[in-house]
Order: structure tokens, then sequence, then C-alpha cells
């Protein structure tokens, strides 16, 4: 079991590397548009002096990993050593052996793809319980030794590509572009991570417990939850019903609340992710 874990690990981080190393070389890199972490970073660097995008990916991470494999534990750092290799190979075989020209000038379409290859990438990378490097590994050791979160740290390296692209590319558009293109590298990431669910989380409050969820489980087939509480106001005692339920019977069960008890009070909320029962993996 252990074995097929880890063949399932490395499948994502090839894929996620083989993403990567695309969104750099076809979309991002060609068009003076910077992403966020270690690619952002050769890029930019790329520009000023010319040295291979992938040899410059990989300078900048292993002395990185070298001194975080304490922090990371052995296996996450064998895995995020493997990454950044296969990325940075990827990423040199396309742009300096096989020439690979940009699959659109136009720089709308290379920002918004090149975000989502990058985020793509990344995202499986992660999934494989492995890091892209860079200031993912940065954010990790300062937040070690400080008060502050790895996501805000992230966040200033990323502001800092941003600003450094205005004055590396000299073009203060190509750096709004990059912030486009960081944007949505964040979102892609969070459709890898937590995935899509079609679920929404419903909580109902009413006086007619008893009715709504014989309704619920008649019309719609859900099991719920009922939770007690206490109002804030004169401490009045509340139920509430927890049910989830696809985002196309939302409309069935706004009926069924409307027709039963007008004064029930619905909260609709998106599921990020949802695991057991027949959800998730």
């Amino acid at each position: 079991m252990e074995l097929k874990s880890e063949i399932r690990n490395f499948s994502y981080v090839i894929a996620g590397a083989l993403a990567l190393a695309m969104g750099i070389v076809l979309f991002l890199a060609p068009n003076r548009v910077a992403t966020g972490g270690t690619p952002g970073m050769a890029i930019l660097i790329n520009y000023l002096i010319s040295l291979p995008i992938g040899s410059l990916m990989l300078l900048i991470n292993i002395p990185l990993l070298i001194i975080s494999t304490k922090i990371l534990g052995r296996l996450f750092a064998l895995r995020s050593v493997v990454a950044i290799f296969i990325t940075s190979i990827f990423t040199d075989l396309f742009a300096e052996v096989f020439h690979l020209q940009a699959l659109s000038q136009n720089i709308l379409l290379a920002t918004l793809y090149g975000g989502i290859a990058v985020g793509a990438g990344v995202g499986l990378i992660l999934r494989g319980h492995a890091s892209a490097g860079g200031t993912t590994i940065i954010a990790r050791l300062i937040a070690a030794r400080s008060q502050y979160k790895p996501g805000q740290i992230v966040f200033i390296f990323d502001i800092l590509i941003v600003v450094a692209s205005g004055f590396v590319f000299v073009d203060i558009e190509r750096a709004l572009w990059s912030m486009i293109s960081i944007y949505t590298t964040g979102k892609c990431i969070d459709i890898i991570l937590t995935g899509t669910p079609s679920e929404k989380i419903v909580h109902i409050t009413t006086n007619k417990i008893a009715l709504l969820s014989q309704e619920i489980i008649k019309h719609l087939g859900q099991q719920g939850t009922i939770l007690t509480g206490t109002g804030l106001y004169e401490n009045e005692k509340k139920t509430m019903i927890f049910v989830t339920v696809e985002a196309r019977q939302i409309t069935v069960l706004r009926d069924i609340i409307r027709n039963n008890d007008a004064e029930a009070f619905m909260v609709v909320m998106d599921a990020a992710e949802m695991l057991g029962r027949g959800h998730g993996g």
C-alpha cells in the first residue's frame, strides 16, 4: 500500500513538473510575464543574464532544500528534489533543445493560460506531497522562526517579484500582467488541492424541525444533523438543521422551507472539500 501511495505521489509530481514547465516556456517567459516563486525569479534573471530558466530554478532551489531538509522531512525533501530536477529538465529541454515557441503572442491569453498551467503544475506537485521549491521553502523556514504564517511570507515574496518585474522589463504593464498571472496561479492551485465540489452546505434555523426534516428526507433523500443552541437574544433556545445537498437541489430545498416554515432562516455556503461517506479519496 505504501508503494502504491508513493507511485501515485511521484505520478503527480511528474505531471505537475510537465505542466509547470509548459506554462513557463509556452506562455510566460516569451511574453515577459513573471509568476510567483522560483519560476518568477528565474524568468527575471534569465531576462537579465540569459542563463537557461530551468538551470536558474535549480540553482535557486537546491541550496534551499539542503538547508531545509530537517524541517521538511527526508521523504518530503526527496520528492521535492525530484520535482525541482524534473521541472528544470523539462523547462530547459523545451526551451533550449526543442526551441518551442510561444503558443500565443497575445499578452492576455499568455497571462491567463500561463497562470493556469503553472497553477496546475504547482497544485499537482503539492498533491504529490512535494514542494516546487522557492518561496514555499523560504516561507516555511521563516515561519518556523517567527510569528508570521507561510502564506503571508509567500504573498510578500510574490509582491516583490511583481514589483521587480516592472523594473527588470522596464514596463509597469508587465508588472500588472504578472499580478494577474499570480492570481490565476493561486486560484488553480486551490482548485487542484480542494477540487470543485458541487455540494452546498446548508444551515436551517427553524421551530419546525420534525416537519422540515421529514420533507427534506422525502423530497431530497438527504440525511442531515440537528443542532441545538442558544440565541444571543434573551438566551432563546434555537434548533438548526445541518445538511449538504447538490447545488441543483438548492431550489427544491428553498421551496420546501418556503412552503412549510416561512419563519425559517437558511444559510447556504460552498463546500470547499468533502471527505468520507463516499466523498473524496
